[in-house]
């Protein structure tokens, strides 16, 4: 293919959407788990926990689908532990979060030093959608990627449609915001913390596996590189919206993929310096997106990180 301006931007773009996937899955994750009074900082944590067992049972199985459901169900796993300190001992879910970052990179550091820099035999390939790939830019960029990015489409919708249009979605967010009333509602608040905080440990996990069974198939102590962090600043600047959780992770999706651009042509911009642009456009979203709430009487959810008990009534 002749490289013109326009395939070099179809190709950022491309990669934009691949790399903000990434970031997709923990960000709608977190905001369900938020949305229910769960405060889980333990994103990286179980990005990384997903990431590894992704990796190794794509490795050893050179089956990158069943690495990717696996990594997901590790970081769902772990993230039930968060959910057991944080509804069931009504533990700090600051430092429970926390915690479980720490281990997360430590587990992985300790059991991953023999997989260091293997690179998976298979890794997921990319799938042409018929018709929808015609569509000129369009097409190129968000229909030529492969089965999850395309499940991650229809994953936002339907997490919107949850939200916002059905009575599960309803008592979510009742919990989060009046667990009190939820419960006179009769909603099972604590269970309705679990379930969503385990699927936020499943989403955590599933970009995790992403990361390591389709976008960089290979395995990196600390791979994540503080992803699970900026995840947790996109909850913010998504204002709890999946839908705006799609922008904003190709957003920073795509200064990811320019950055790699930026190197792979031999800039003389130092690569240090080029790895902070993702974290310094977090402190400049993160002061965007907190004006913007401000302004519109907007906030997290009112029983945010508030654990709650029924014999309190």
């Amino acid at each position: 293919m002749k490289l013109t301006a326009t395939t070099i931007l179809i190709t950022l773009l491309a990669t934009t959407v691949r790399s903000g996937t990434i970031l997709l899955f923990p960000t709608i994750g977190e905001i369900f788990a938020e949305r229910t009074g769960i405060l889980n900082l333990g994103i990286e944590g179980m990005m990384i926990i997903g990431a590894f067992f992704g990796f190794v049972v794509a490795y050893t199985t050179k089956n990158p689908y069943l690495g990717f459901v696996v990594g997901m169900f590790a970081g769902g796993i772990a993230a039930l532990i968060h959910a057991f300190i944080s509804i069931t001992l009504r533990g700090n879910q600051v430092v429970s979060g926390l915690a479980l970052t720490i281990f997360g990179l430590g587990i992985t550091s300790f059991y991953g030093q023999r997989w260091i820099n293997n690179k998976l035999p298979e890794s997921i390939p990319t799938v042409v959608i018929p018709g929808l790939s015609k569509i000129p830019f369009i097409g190129s960029v968000f229909f030529r990627q492969d089965y999850i990015v395309y499940f991650s489409y229809i994953l936002v919708l339907a997490m919107w449609f949850i939200l916002y249009k059905t009575k599960p979605g309803i008592h979510l967010r009742a919990a989060g915001q009046n667990a009190r009333a939820a419960d006179a509602m009769g909603v099972n608040v604590n269970a309705t913390r679990y379930f969503w905080t385990f699927f936020g440990g499943l989403m955590a996990g599933a970009g995790g596996a992403y990361l390591t069974v389709a976008y960089a198939p290979f395995w990196l102590e600390g791979i994540t590189a503080g992803r699970g962090w900026i995840a947790v600043a996109l909850v913010i600047f998504a204002m709890w919206n999946p839908i705006n959780a799609l922008i904003g992770a190709y957003l920073f999706g795509g200064i990811t993929a320019l950055q790699f651009q930026l190197q792979a042509s031999g800039t003389t911009i130092p690569s240090s310096l080029l790895s902070m642009q993702p974290y310094l456009l977090t402190f400049i979203i993160i002061i965007i997106a907190t004006l913007i709430v401000h302004a519109r009487h907007l906030g997290a959810p009112k029983e945010l990180g508030i654990p709650y008990t029924r014999e309190e009534k």
